[in-house]
């Protein structure tokens, strides 16, 4: 089913319309997490709903438009580099792994304001890894093909034509 297009006028109309909604919220939910209930794994997950209403409504191709499994890898990546970045600096500074008040003569702020702005980054390197590690979950579950694969299995070095040239 996730393969192919749901051609329905007024569900596709409908996702169109909330899911500009669901991405807000979720990074409101990822930027207010330090605050109030939620956070960078909650707002990752609400990401990943709006990428999956593509896939429903949409279809496989649209969905691997806004983000291929390559561009997932890259982005969860960069959400367990930020995440340990922070953390590995604090601990080069002189404090314990995400001792976040390290952070304020990087930062030429206060202890507290880096405090708020350590655990921001530490949600949006959170929300980042979960939302791209969940939507590489919906590729396998779909079966998307792996672009890495493929580019290996065409290659000329491993291609059935060059080893029966060998």
């Amino acid at each position: 089913m996730l393969t192919r297009i749901y051609d329905n006028l007024i569900v596709q109309t409908v996702c169109r319309v909330l899911i500009p909604f669901i991405q807000i919220y979720a990074l409101y939910v990822i930027a207010h997490g330090h605050y109030s209930p939620g956070g960078g794994f909650q707002g990752g997950v609400i990401l990943t709903a709006a990428l999956a209403l593509i896939f429903l409504a949409y279809g496989q191709e649209p969905a691997a438009r806004r983000m291929n499994r390559r561009q997932a890898i890259i982005l969860c990546s960069l959400g367990v580099l930020i995440y340990a970045g922070i953390g590995l600096y604090c601990s080069l500074a002189g404090g314990n792994f995400l001792d976040y008040s390290k952070l304020a003569p990087l930062l030429h702020v206060p202890i507290p304001r880096a405090r708020s702005l350590g655990i921001l980054g530490i949600e949006t390197g959170v929300g980042l890894g979960v939302m791209t590690a969940m939507y590489s979950i919906i590729l396998d579950i779909v079966g998307s093909p792996d672009p890495v694969a493929d580019e290996t299995a065409n290659s000329p070095a491993t291609s059935p034509a060059a080893e029966t040239e060998k």
